[in-house]
């Protein structure tokens, strides 16, 4: 299990996400996103506006999916 933060995801806040792969943390992140925008917190609007877009430019979106696979292999395992 690995912890990233929403920051090092490139959203504005230090919530924690943990996972087994780094899919499990995008996915958390995704979520996270998702509910500070429905929640009106505006601070995270520009990184979930980027997270949509992300999909719709398919090269760009493999080279950050790459890059955050790489940093979350990257870390080291969460003590137990």
């Amino acid at each position: 299990m690995k912890t990233m933060t929403c920051r090092q995801l490139g959203g504005p806040c230090d919530v924690a996400h943990r996972g087994d792969t780094a899919d499990d943390v995008i996915k958390a992140q995704d979520a996270h996103l998702k509910e500070a925008e429905e929640a009106g917190d505006a601070s995270h609007q520009a990184a979930r506006e980027e997270m949509k877009g992300r999909w719709r430019r398919p090269v760009k979106a493999m080279g950050w999916y790459r890059d955050t696979k790489q940093t979350f292999a990257d870390l080291p395992d969460d003590p137990a």
